[in-house]
């Protein structure tokens, strides 16, 4: 137990050298004091193309203490929150239906492929004239990125249930229901909590580049502004806050799934017993 401590305290303090030392060749390379031409001809262009950490953190920082990002980061959130909870009830409903019904699986087939193989982002527009630039497009982009993901991993999961245990289980009596319940949904959620770290990242993608397409709020939207002013300084700012955004929601789904899979056993657990 203890030298499993160690070897995380090492790792993380790994991952710390790793992130000082990015920052302080991002600090080097963009400061014209430091370092000689050798990309551009003029040592000032390296700050305009790649931004200056220092200024970067010190626009995050007027962000923050103001107050002014929190009603985009609001948006944002409910634009990732829904997309990511419709877009994984779809994909888990669908997906259990299409799986359970071998009929209904050969008929829709085609169609799945064909909508699986048309790249999202397209529809984006198109969302837009449906559903406005508000809210509603964001989410909708967002349903269409996370719906695939999560409905190949469930429908996939469901179809690689043992033959051995649904056997038993009906020797053992179990009802349809019984049978979805306990052997069908336990099954499949070991996949969605698989495809639920890609999914949040998906709903994420979605709201903010709905945002960057066509809105009056939300970082995708800061940034874009950013973009338009040549303000490289903030559109870095609005990458690093989207970036520690997205690790948050990440780091949320990895406490939902160890909690909900707790009967699943750990790697190396099996062979033990």
């Amino acid at each position: 137990m203890r030298s499993s401590r160690t070897s995380k305290a090492a790792l993380r303090a790994w991952q710390a050298g790793v992130f000082v030392a990015l920052l302080a060749f991002w600090y080097v390379a963009t400061s014209p004091t430091l370092v000689p031409p050798i990309y551009f001809d003029d040592p000032n262009k390296a700050a305009f193309f790649f931004g200056e950490p220092l200024r970067v953190a010190q626009r995050i920082w007027v962000w923050f203490s103001s107050g002014s990002i929190y009603p985009h980061l609001w948006v944002t959130l409910v634009e990732t929150a829904l997309a990511f909870v419709i877009g994984t009830l779809l994909g888990l409903v669908v997906g259990l239906w299409l799986a359970l019904s071998a009929t209904a699986s050969a008929l829709l087939d085609p169609y799945i492929k064909a909508l699986n193989s048309l790249p999202r982002l397209i529809l984006a527009p198109i969302f837009g004239l449906w559903f406005g630039l508000d809210m509603g497009s964001k989410v909708a982009l967002g349903v269409t990125l996370v719906f695939f993901i999560v409905f190949f991993n469930v429908y996939q999961g469901v179809r690689e249930v043992s033959y051995t245990v649904l056997a038993n289980a009906r020797i053992l009596g179990a009802s349809d229901r019984q049978l979805l319940r306990h052997v069908y949904v336990p099954s499949a959620m070991s996949w969605v909590f698989a495809s639920l770290h890609n999914a949040v990242g998906l709903a994420f993608v979605g709201a903010v580049v709905g945002e960057y397409l066509g809105s009056s709020k939300g970082v995708g939207y800061l940034i874009l502004q950013a973009e338009g002013t040549f303000d490289i300084n903030s559109v870095f700012a609005g990458i690093v806050v989207l970036t520690a955004f997205a690790l948050v929601l990440d780091w949320m789904v990895t406490r939902a799934e160890r909690r909900l899979l707790v009967w699943q056993p750990r790697g190396g657990e099996t062979e033990k017993i």
